[in-house]
């Protein structure tokens, strides 16, 4: 798992009292609710109040506009296309959903062709607006609407509730369960109207008449209980996704509007043969990025991750990207394409916006847009490495945040149990800006580290003091778990109220872990120093002891003889030697060793020591001697 910065959270226990006492609040859901900032009565009733008022559609810039344009074209019987394939023969008036508001040209061309278009977007416009019949977007700066975040789906409803001349309240029972499923999809914030959106839209979806959302349920394996944003954004979200990055978006359309339950059911099991496909490609492309990290190690310590190939599956970049700003904990761009042009995926992590740096370097670019924390981009091939050398040099002058965990309560382990676990479900339904709750346990000792599913997962016995709990690691195989029986650690962990067979139980999942005691301001300026050297830079503040001088290089060489075929935390590695705050020195020594051919590490992160004839040359070490020279020259 990645190593993240703990920021833990410390809500006002008196004010959580009285929260619990006058809404009649769980004490725990209470304490939640103020550390999320809900810490009064009129807080409380307008969060968990589902039956929250909805803005009106009217108060979105150009809303009127557009709804004129929309009904001057239904009176004259005019051919509309809602804009998601190419082909708009004979069409008089275009509608964009989800795009359009950086397509200044296109429309220019759809006006001299005689077209209409009415642009309905939710992404930040550039200077310019296109020159439109109406640009209905949110993040437009006249728009005086209270909610800015609204996904594609969302601004698209609010087209609908404008046009039916009905309040959102009377038509979300009709159309919440695709309003719901898109803006989970879009992984907008979770907030305000868009929470109101998602919940009542849930409540459509658990009972949606629509065979194909019916069939789609059943074929993703999610029956049988009820269906909750998570379940959503992992499953039906993707699946749907999948129709259109492998192939024509078509089918899934087929799919939602289909009244015939065979269809349905046939194009469902199509659709996740697709979504195996899109599984299967990008497999191959995280297999082809595993290998250019082996060929050439530092790419993993750029600021900004960049990667690309014409034989790249176009449709899962996204995806892709997304997956590795997460593991790399730093901002990632994803291009693909041939016949000249190629196309990006840009995804960042908070206080890296990605859409700033593509606005530095937009001269090399046809087309960019998005927002802070996704955008998407065109290029001529021939410019790629331009433009790469361009947003690396943009991206030195931006210190690089670091990854957050957010811990919303510090919890006893006594604490934990299904009483808890209910009152959680108060605060569903769960995404951007409303995360699922993460707790802190601290000091806990790992007991055993036990294998589930062969070894895929693992499964840890913790104690503190009298308390003991079970909790998994999802996706931590067993063999390589960095941490052993005896080690004291701090958890970051979900709960969660499992059912199976009628049987309630309690599922505890651990979601980061890291030494107890850790610094963990100390631990990432180590890590930040340590990848300012691999660079070929060194940190503004280097001196000696960021280095491995020869008796650490021996304690580390060491250790890892001492701890053979192990995932090493060399947080762990610096402690059992003795250098807790020498981490950086520690991180670069094992690339000395490996590059003296002493050591190799595994793709599962284990360092392993090598059989070498004679005794290794400190002097040979390009890299130690390079990061010599880096500490006398500041």
């Amino acid at each position: 798992m990645t190593r993240k910065k703990w920021q833990v959270a410390a809500p006002d226990k008196n004010a959580a009292q009285m929260l619990a006492e006058s809404c009649g609040l769980n004490p725990y859901a209470a304490l939640l609710a103020c550390a999320r900032g809900i810490d009064t009565p009129e807080k409380a009733a307008a969060f968990f109040d589902a039956g929250a008022v909805f803005s009106d559609p009217f108060e979105l810039p150009d809303m009127r506009e557009a709804v004129d344009t929309v009904n001057t074209a239904v009176e004259a019987g005019e051919r509309i296309a809602v804009f998601g394939d190419y082909d708009a023969d004979g069409v008089k008036l275009v509608i964009t959903v989800d795009n359009g508001i950086s397509c200044l040209d296109e429309i220019r061309l759809a006006n001299a062709l005689g077209m209409n278009v009415v642009v309905t977007d939710h992404h930040k416009p550039k200077a310019e607006l296109p020159e439109a019949a109406a640009v209905v977007d949110a993040y437009r700066e006249d728009c005086r609407c209270a909610c800015k975040e609204y996904a594609g789906v969302g601004v698209a409803f609010k087209l609908v509730c404008a046009l039916e001349g009905l309040p959102a309240e009377d038509l979300i029972a009709e159309y919440g369960d695709l309003v719901a499923l898109g803006t989970i999809a879009d992984a907008v914030n979770l907030t305000g109207e868009n929470r109101t959106l998602v919940k009542l839209g849930l409540e459509a979806l658990n009972n949606t008449a629509r065979p194909g959302l019916k069939a789609l349920i059943e074929t993703s394996r999610v029956g049988g209980k009820p269906v909750d944003a998570v379940s959503v954004g992992f499953a039906l979200a993707p699946r749907i996704n999948a129709a259109g990055r492998m192939g024509s978006a078509a089918r899934a359309l087929e799919l939602l509007t289909t009244e015939d339950e065979e269809t349905a059911l046939a194009l469902a099991l199509e659709i996740e043969e697709e979504n195996e496909a899109r599984r299967k490609a990008e497999s191959e492309i995280l297999r082809d990025i595993a290998a250019k990290f082996e060929e050439n190690p530092c790419l993993r310590y750029d600021k900004i991750f960049i990667a690309y190939s014409q034989n790249w599956h176009a449709g899962v970049a996204g995806i892709v990207a997304a997956r590795m700003a997460e593991s790399l904990g730093r901002p990632c761009i994803i291009l693909t394409g041939e016949d000249g042009t190629m196309r990006g995926s840009c995804r960042s992590i908070e206080g890296f916006p990605i859409y700033d740096i593509l606005q530095a370097v937009s001269d090399c670019l046809l087309h960019f847009g998005g927002h802070a924390l996704a955008a998407g981009l065109e290029l001529e091939s021939a410019r790629v490495n331009e433009f790469i050398g361009r947003v690396r040099e943009t991206a030195e002058s931006i210190e690089m945040p670091v990854p957050l965990q957010p811990i919303d309560i510090k919890l006893n382990p006594g604490s934990l149990n299904l009483a808890f676990a209910e009152a959680l479900s108060l605060f569903e339904p769960f995404g951007n800006g409303n995360a699922k709750p993460v707790f802190g346990l601290f000091s806990m000792t790992v007991e055993e580290v036990l294998p589930l599913a062969g070894g895929k997962h693992t499964k840890l016995l913790l104690a503190k003091g009298a308390q003991k709990i079970a909790a998994v690691c999802f996706r931590e195989e067993t063999q390589s778990f960095p941490y052993a029986a005896g080690e004291v650690v701090d958890l970051a962990v979900a709960v969660e109220k499992n059912e199976y067979m009628g049987k309630a139980s309690l599922g505890v999942y651990v979601q980061n872990m890291r030494l107890s005691g850790s610094d963990d301001d100390a631990v990432f300026r180590a890590y930040r120093d340590y990848e300012a050297f691999m660079r070929g830079g060194s940190p503004p503040d280097a001196d000696a002891a960021l280095i491995p001088d020869r008796e650490l290089l021996a304690k580390v060489y060491r250790y890892f003889k001492s701890n053979p075929g192990k995932r090493h935390d060399m947080e762990l590695v610096a402690r059992g030697i003795g250098s807790p705050n020498r981490l950086c020195a520690v991180l670069l020594a094992v690339e000395v060793l490996k590059e003296l051919g002493i050591a190799v590490a595994t793709p599962e992160g284990a360092v392993m020591l090598l059989e070498k004839e004679g005794k290794a040359n400190l002097d040979d070490s390009a890299f130690l001697t390079g990061f010599q020279k880096a500490v006398a020259e500041v």
